[in-house]
């Protein structure tokens, strides 16, 4: 959904052919649809598959090799925020562990399998890791810290992963949002409409389409160049502690 659909999309565009993970076979299936709707050429493998298990990363990592004979992107966008507005020590573990298994081990897993199965062997890849500005600054929103902190842990494992990558052809880029429109937002608030609309009031949050561009501008780039790290946000997001509220009801000529 939202960024990662919107990311898929977005480089069929402009003629990739795509592996889709996520755990919901349906939604992969009609994205798919979609996706060969607006590009008929584009081929595309689906795959259910839960990434906080290694086994089932590494057999669907292993049938895309199958079917596509390789892998040269690896998007790691997936990623969870549940539990807001409720403080660390309030929230279940059974929360803590979703989000935490799904942010960083999901990260660990499917780099891992790709890696292997592909981009060291050929010396050549990109592995492009959906961040957040989150992981720079510590939020003020309550509910946040194991999101926070699993933003923050994938900063240091790409700046760690680019340096072991040293000898090969391998890029290790960073993207990071800020707000986004999308439901990622929306489930962070518990899906309540008048917190959502507190937390964006006064501004426009960027669109997922805004991100997919940016991840396919640095994605595109030579291989001997890489956008290492991108902060996209809306102009109004300050910092994490500082939105213009005032920015919707001023004229902007170039909105």
């Amino acid at each position: 959904m939202g960024i990662g659909a919107a990311i898929a999309t977005t480089l069929a565009s402009h003629g990739a052919q795509l592996a889709l993970f996520a755990r919901s076979e349906d939604k992969l299936e009609e994205l798919g649809k979609q996706i060969v709707r607006k590009a008929p050429a584009t081929k595309i493998v689906t795959q259910a598959v839960d990434i906080r298990d290694y086994e089932a990363v590494k057999q669907a990592v292993d049938d895309v090799m199958k079917a596509m004979g390789k892998i040269d992107v690896l998007i790691n966008n997936a990623g969870l925020a549940l539990g807001a507005p409720s403080p660390f020590h309030a929230l279940p573990v059974s929360q803590v562990d979703q989000t935490h298994l799904t942010n960083t081990s999901g990260v660990l897993y499917t780099t891992h399998a790709v890696l292997n199965a592909s981009m060291v062997p050929r010396n050549s890849g990109t592995v492009l890791n959906v961040s957040s500005t989150t992981a720079l600054e510590a939020p003020p929103f309550p509910g946040e810290v194991v999101y926070h902190a699993s933003k923050a842990w994938l900063e240091g494992f790409s700046n760690a992963l680019r340096n072991e990558l040293v000898a090969t052809d391998v890029r290790v880029l960073v993207l990071r949002p800020g707000v986004v429109a999308t439901h990622f937002h929306r489930q962070r608030v518990g899906f309540d409409d008048a917190k959502y609309d507190g937390f964006v009031q006064g501004f426009d949050p960027l669109d997922a389409q805004t991100v997919a561009d940016a991840a396919a501008y640095m994605l595109m780039q030579p291989l001997n160049i890489s956008v290492k790290a991108l902060d996209v946000v809306p102009t109004a997001q300050r910092s994490l502690t500082v939105f213009d509220r005032e920015w919707t009801s001023r004229e902007h000529r170039d909105a």
